[in-house]
């Protein structure tokens, strides 16, 4: 058994950040050092890659909700129905994703790593406030991307095993991260998935009606916003729905969602309204 002193001496054998290692040995494996040349004012590759769209979140007691509507689009032209955009991060958090598909993908991917590789090295899980932490930096590398149209905004929550609360964290394209309260949205439908959380969601939510508000507010999001898809039941297709509390992350089986899913569709049905 090495002295304090001479265990802080010996180099670690591999870095905390599997990120870092990457950036050191295999730069070219990174989302952000993709490029498509010099950034310019008429640089503009949005065109060029599907975009995911709608992202909810919102706390209830005990807990954090994810939801994510199932379509990618590239302009005019649906892309996609099947995407998912809500994906664990690790057994306490999920991670969300709106803007280029891929690149979105991409740095889901390597976060999902890097969790996996910190938890190897240091033998105990990053906190939820380092998580949050190491997401942002991550969506900064990616800016000279941002800047050619290849944006992307996750959206991140996850229980705290320290406070015993579900949290959620938003963040912009230049790395800035945000804790938010209650509830978030982001993407194309956000503003009017928003509107639908603030009138829908109270602090005594359970499981069940968490549920239920975020498949509603993608679903008032679908309905104004073409980029976003809303309940599919001719081809049996549900939003992802994971859900985050101290028994870890799991998600929504499908038959509970097209369930919520016709409830929705025949309380508005039965009520004939036309906006």
């Amino acid at each position: 058994m090495l002295p304090d002193d001479a265990a802080a001496a010996v180099p670690r054998a591999a870095s905390a950040s599997f990120s870092a290692y990457l950036g050191e040995h295999h730069p070219a494996l990174l989302p952000a050092n993709r490029s498509l040349g010099p950034v310019t004012a008429s640089t503009d590759a949005s065109h060029l890659a599907p975009h995911a769209t709608t992202i909810v979140s919102l706390t209830f007691p005990g807990g954090v909700l994810m939801a994510g509507d199932r379509r990618a689009t590239m302009g005019n032209v649906i892309a996609s129905r099947h995407i998912e955009k809500v994906f664990p991060a690790d057994n306490y958090s999920v991670l969300g994703i709106a803007g280029s598909a891929g690149i979105g993908l991409d740095l889901t991917r390597l976060f999902q790593v890097e969790l996996e590789h910190y938890e190897k090295i240091e033998a105990t899980m990053m906190s939820l406030d380092g998580k949050a932490n190491r997401l942002a930096a991550m969506v900064r590398q990616n800016l000279p991307m941002a800047m050619q149209g290849l944006a992307v905004v996750p959206l991140f929550a996850g229980f705290d095993t320290d406070r015993h609360v579900g949290r959620l964290f938003s963040f912009d394209v230049t790395g800035g991260r945000y804790e938010e309260h209650e509830h978030h949205s982001v993407g194309s439908g956000s503003v009017f998935a928003r509107g639908a959380l603030k009138k829908l969601w109270n602090p005594r939510l359970d499981e069940a009606s968490a549920v239920r508000v975020a498949v509603e507010a993608l679903y008032d999001a679908a309905d104004d916003d073409s980029a976003t898809g809303g309940p599919d039941a001719v081809r049996g297709l549900w939003p992802v729905v994971y859900v985050v509390d101290g028994a870890g992350a799991r998600r929504i089986p499908e038959r509970e969602l097209e369930a919520v899913a016709h409830a929705i569709i025949d309380a508005r049905s039965s009520a004939g309204r036309e906006a």
